[in-house]
């Protein structure tokens, strides 16, 4: 028992090397660039960095690729923080709220987080009405939340989804 603990334990951490760390750094960056633009970049042949990906990939360390949109192209530039408190913090609330904010186009990113408030949500919608809209229709419509505190976003000072290795 304790040498699988042991093995898994080994594979379970990831050790990057300089090259890896550059090639994720790479990926971050343009996720378009061809094996054959990053084997320049990196001095390593189309196979090796070939191979690097599917391993990162097949680890799981890269889980999908994803285009990034500006939000001003379609016009969606009124993001908001939404603080929720449920009713009762049970697991069936729990579930049934996770399972319902899962399905709500306007939110991005929900955590479950410590503190006065039980969750954090990102919204993006087009304009404060449309906030309303979403507050009174959708947000509120879910049960067992007992009260919301929101936050508008009034500049954006940064904003990246890269992840340094």
């Amino acid at each position: 028992m304790y040498c699988l603990t042991f093995i898994t334990e080994i594979f379970s951490k990831m050790n990057f090397d300089a090259i890896d760390r550059k090639l994720l750094d790479l990926l971050q960056t343009d996720s378009k660039q061809t094996n054959k633009e990053l084997s320049s970049k990196l001095n390593l042949s189309v196979t090796a960095v070939y191979e690097r990906i599917k391993k990162l990939e097949n680890q799981g360390v890269i889980s999908r690729y994803v285009a990034l949109i500006k939000k001003e192209k379609v016009d969606k530039t009124f993001v908001a923080f939404c603080h929720i408190k449920l009713i009762q913090h049970s697991q069936a609330y729990v579930v049934k709220f996770e399972k319902e904010v899962a399905n709500l186009e306007e939110v991005l990113e929900c955590y479950h987080i410590s503190g006065d408030y039980d969750y954090l949500l990102k919204v993006i919608v087009k304009d404060m009405e449309a906030f309303r809209e979403f507050m009174v229709n959708k947000l509120t419509s879910i049960n067992h939340i007992g009260s919301t505190h929101s936050m508008f976003v009034i500049n954006e000072v940064k904003h990246t989804t890269a992840i340094t290795v």
